[in-house]
């Protein structure tokens, strides 16, 4: 079995390259890190001063208990500090950039990843650096979509984070020094990565990035002291592996099959399960040269965290000729004694699944526009529009960055709400056979997303699919949305603007315009009792993919931190 010691990629060549920097007269950042464990993370939600892991909790919700700004004060939130985080010298890879990622807080001091290999500790209540890191990415990697990072995990002094050209960094959290590294993709065959770490138990869990670029995608698990690989999991069989009857017997569709793991999992403690959401397979349009329903592409995945090994699936777009990668999160919640597992796919449909053994509860769609195909009550797929001929033009909703793309939905359990950002936009795709070549885009077409004609929301459900309210924007809401104890609900979107609506009726609260479109995950905290809500601003990535018409839009680079003001 291929292991990442097997990888060697241009960065090995360049490490003197790297940058660890401390701000001058500044100290290292207080060891608080160290504290911090898997019991810690198990129960994040018992400290919600902190935001521990990337969605806050194992849980995947996004929600804080926090109350502090709430319905009644929130329209007097304002600015409390900004980090500017620029730019410096070249940008990795023919692709724009964007900052993405959720700030992770610990004790007051913040972990914040940025593009191209960057990534900071604040000072949380007053947003002075204390160090910063910038690994050295090749120049020429390859990236499908955009140069991009989602942050980072903490635990026991270290904070991990991923780069660009497919290497898991550990990093000592007070100076920001290296630890250890290890590469766990093939730069050389168009192998990233993008995703924030999980850490559960002794192990640093990430996924692979590059399905566009013909790859075979897997989950992977590190000793978070060592370093040392712990398993692989492939998202794709081989030949004579359950589920390989789904690819072509013949040739190396497999072998180049995609279902990339390029999102954080949720991880249920009580199951001993990773729920992981996979992507496309490759290429993405041209279905013909990947006969069958091309499993795990598409699909929801347990796979037990012990052993890397797969428990069960449901696959949301069998033989996907959309781009409807399914790996948006899964968020764990209870309803009528049950443990359900809610999703919210590309294919615009809303999933609710028993997340012990995967039967699908419900199916119901999130989105006004589908028409690609529909999925019945009992989960059964049609295809009615995709790309079937060569050189024939089909239009199709949603586009292939879904109608919410990886950007986060939340769920608040004291509403029983779910909160999903929503993209109603089409796009046209016409086949164009290609044949595979290594580190050379594989997507069999042609495709172009509408520039006008589209729509967006934040759309309130709740567990059986019930549409509860509906707060309408002109253009597609791009960003994750955070859920709080306070009950808010705050968005924001591609123009700059930054809302919190009533998370109860959708009625909006409050707006600040942050210069720059959102495509971040926010996150809150407080530091000496004192609530914060920080968002990173920047646009950019892979706009083309979901708002074309602001492709050409200021990047932004700002990391902005909201707070009620203090009283005197």
């Amino acid at each position: 079995m291929t292991t990442s010691e097997d990888y060697v990629d241009a960065g090995e060549a360049i490490d003197q390259g790297n940058l660890s920097y401390k701000m001058p007269g500044g100290d290292l950042a207080p060891p608080v890190t160290a504290g911090v464990n898997y019991e810690r993370i198990l129960n994040a939600r018992n400290e919600p001063h902190n935001w521990l892991t990337y969605y806050g909790a194992y849980d995947g919700q996004r929600y804080s208990p926090l109350d502090q700004i709430n319905t009644d004060n929130v329209k007097r939130l304002a600015p409390a500090w900004v980090f500017q985080a620029g730019t410096t010298g070249l940008i990795a890879g023919a692709s724009t950039y964007s900052f993405e990622a959720a700030p992770i807080v610990v004790d007051g001091i913040m972990f914040v990843t940025g593009w191209d290999g960057w990534i900071w500790a604040l000072d949380a209540k007053t947003g002075v650096e204390i160090w910063r890191y910038k690994h050295a990415v090749p120049f020429d990697v390859s990236l499908c979509c955009g140069n991009v990072n989602r942050g980072c995990a903490v635990a026991q002094g270290k904070v991990f984070f991923v780069t660009a050209n497919a290497r898991l960094l550990a990093l000592d959290a007070t100076s920001g020094k290296m630890v250890w590294t290890k590469t766990y993709g093939d730069v050389r065959a168009g192998e990233s990565a993008t995703v924030a770490p999980l850490v559960v138990k002794n192990m640093v869990i990430v996924g692979s990035s590059g399905g566009e670029f013909g790859v075979r995608g897997h989950l992977d698990a590190f000793d978070l002291e060592s370093g040392e690989h712990q398993w692989r999991c492939y998202m794709v069989p081989k030949p004579g592996e359950p589920g390989s009857e789904t690819w072509p017997a013949d040739g190396e569709a497999w072998a180049r099959g995609g279902a990339n793991c390029w999102l954080t999992s949720t991880f249920d403690p009580e199951t001993n399960l990773l729920y992981v959401g996979t992507g496309n397979p490759a290429p993405d349009f041209d279905g013909e040269v990947r006969e069958g329903d091309n499993l795990y592409t598409d699909s929801i995945v347990a796979v037990d965290v012990d052993s890397g090994q797969i428990r069960w699936h449901h696959q949301c777009t069998p033989h996907d000729l959309w781009d409807y990668d399914s790996i948006a999160e899964c968020i764990l919640f209870e309803k009528d004694g049950r443990k359900l597992l809610g999703h919210f796919d590309k294919n615009g449909y809303f999933y609710v699944l028993d997340r012990t053994n995967g039967e699908l509860i419900q199916v119901t769609p999130f989105v006004d526009r589908i028409t690609w195909g529909a999925v019945t009550r009992d989960g059964r797929v049609t295809a009615k529009l995709y790309p079937e001929k060569e050189g024939e033009p089909v239009h199709f909703y949603p586009g292939p960055a879904g109608a919410k793309e990886w950007t986060h939905a939340s769920y608040s359990p004291k509403t029983g709400l779910f909160y999903v950002p929503v993209q109603d936009t089409g796009a046209t795709a016409t086949r164009r056979r290609r044949e595979f070549k290594e580190s050379i885009p594989y997507w069999g077409a042609g495709v172009q997303v509408d520039a006008e004609d589209m729509t967006g929301s934040v759309s309130a459900f709740d567990g059986n699919g019930e549409e509860k309210w509906r707060w309408r924007n002109e253009l597609p809401m791009c960003a994750s949305t955070l859920a709080t104890g306070g009950d808010l609900v705050f968005a924001g979107e591609a123009t700059g603007e930054f809302n919190a609506l009533d998370a109860r009726t959708g009625e909006q609260l409050w707006q600040f315009q942050c210069g720059s479109g959102h495509h971040s995950s926010p996150t809150t905290y407080t530091v000496d009792g004192r609530q914060y809500v920080a968002v990173p601003v920047g646009w950019g990535g892979w706009a083309e993919g979901f708002l074309p018409g602001m492709l050409g839009a200021g990047h932004g680079s700002a990391l902005f931190v909201f707070a009620l003001p203090e009283s005197t």
